[in-house]
């Protein structure tokens, strides 16, 4: 069970994955507006980081650190992306590029979250990402007027 939480029903397993599941999140965060709670997808972003530490240290020691085929990880480094953000097709879309850039990037310490131990370094470079993501996001609200 923990494998298949840890690669979301397998899609860790194919080429590409991480940016799949970063796309396969995007209506999963559109439903998740439509229910116009404004507190769901916080609640919802807690729990997916919290379950993804948890399976990042159950299949560290057979899969690996930061293994490929985790991508729980992308899942909630979207989901951070979009917090707080106004239900918007053109701002989710934004959302998913500017999370993919700093996630496979990298820059202004996203990489040392990586040092950390088991499923907290494989969950944290992306939820830093996903901050940055989001503060990118929340000024093109502001200056944009969304």
């Amino acid at each position: 069970m923990n494998k298949i939480i840890a690669s979301i029903f397998g899609i860790g397993y194919i080429k590409g994955g991480g940016t799949l599941a970063a796309i396969v999140t995007c209506p999963l965060i559109w439903a998740i507006w439509q229910l116009n709670i404004s507190w769901t997808l916080l609640i919802a972003t807690i729990v997916i980081t919290l379950l993804g530490i948890y399976v990042g240290d159950k299949v560290e020691p057979e899969w690996g650190k930061d293994s490929y085929r985790v991508v729980i990880d992308e899942v909630a480094g979207m989901m951070v992306t979009m917090l707080f953000i106004p239900a918007n097709l053109y701002l989710l879309l934004g959302g998913l590029v500017l999370f993919r850039f700093f996630d496979i990037l990298k820059p202004l310490y996203i990489r040392r979250m990586e040092a950390l131990p088991g499923g907290t370094g494989v969950m944290m470079d992306d939820v830093l990402a996903g901050v940055y993501g989001n503060i990118v996001l929340q000024i093109v609200v502001v200056l944009f007027k969304f």
